[in-house]
């Protein structure tokens, strides 16, 4: 079976508590291996710096029973690699396939790989991915996403995913782009969302109109925000759109952009969700392989 017909069959029994399992958070999981990732460019800089580190994260993540990996690409951009952008996604499809195909080799299962197309906020590293506050019009943040999720697009990843996505505008724009992809991988949506409304309190429900116009569509749902905001947001979701749904929150602390730290405690961990319609769920900022094994003990359970 091709990702796509898992992927499909989840979506059939997704309130079973069976989802595909993604990974969590990898840049803080490297972070949690001892890496610094302080700096502008985040897990990017690992990337460079020391790819087999990226590689090892990956496993531990298949280690902890997830089964699709999110490449190291979130935020390789043209404005903060330069020349070696091209060079630096590629890589970071290379090493989480490379992970996948161990992973399948130790257990005899698929393993798959997510392509991360970041958003725009996270290219300039100023935060504005959790306030939408980009001051673009969306022809320029379609000018902008293009070249990235073409050579990703090109690397062969078994999904594309435009992750954390979180203004209306952002939405329309890779709606242009990724319905202009060539071939037929499958994409996925994931916006940033906070009380069921995009950051920048747009309707979730519009940006999801947008980009189901998106022939290769196969996925959309919510990340980086709380257990809660993102249930509250699927009970919507699942009200209105017929498409597999996705969920991966983050621990529930908030991040603070410009003291580039986490405040306030952790809430509720993804396991709160494992009842909820979706067929994808995961983990995103501070879900560390622990998690994604209980997930996965709870998933396997059913």
């Amino acid at each position: 079976m091709t990702f796509l017909e898992h992927l499909r069959a989840a979506a059939k029994t997704a309130t079973a508590g069976t989802p595909l399992l993604l990974d969590g958070g990898l840049g803080t999981h490297l972070e949690q291996r001892g890496h610094d990732i302080s700096g502008a460019l985040w897990s990017a800089q690992i990337l460079e710096d020391k790819p087999a580190e990226v590689r090892a994260a990956h496993a531990d993540f298949f280690a902890a029973g997830a089964q699709i990996a999110t490449t190291c690409s979130y935020q390789v951009t043209f404005e903060g690699c330069g020349q070696r952008t091209q060079d630096l996604l590629e890589c970071s499809v290379r090493l989480a396939r490379e992970a996948a195909r161990q992973a399948e080799e130790a257990t005899g299962e698929p393993h798959w790989v997510a392509a991360s197309i970041g958003p725009y906020g996270a290219g300039p590293g100023e935060g504005t991915e959790y306030d939408g506050a980009y001051r673009k019009s969306a022809r320029e943040l379609a000018r902008w996403h293009a070249p990235r999720a073409e050579i990703l697009a090109g690397t062969g990843p078994d999904l594309l995913l435009a992750e954390t996505i979180p203004s209306l505008i952002e939405a329309e724009a890779l709606a242009r782009v990724l319905s202009d992809m060539p071939g037929t991988t499958p994409v996925a949506v994931s916006f940033t969302v906070s009380g069921g409304r995009l950051r920048d309190g747009s309707s979730l429900l519009d940006a999801t109109r947008l980009v189901e116009q998106i022939p290769t569509l196969c996925a959309v749902g919510v990340n980086c925000c709380s257990a809660g905001q993102a249930r509250q947001a699927l009970n919507l979701l699942a009200q209105e759109t017929t498409v597999p749904l996705l969920a991966y929150p983050n621990s529930g602390e908030r991040w603070d952009a410009a003291a580039r730290r986490w405040v306030s405690a952790p809430q509720e961990s993804p396991l709160a969700l494992i009842d909820a319609p979706v067929a994808l769920l995961g983990g995103c900022c501070r879900v560390g392989p622990g998690e994604i094994a209980r997930l996965a003990q709870q998933r396997d359970s059913r």
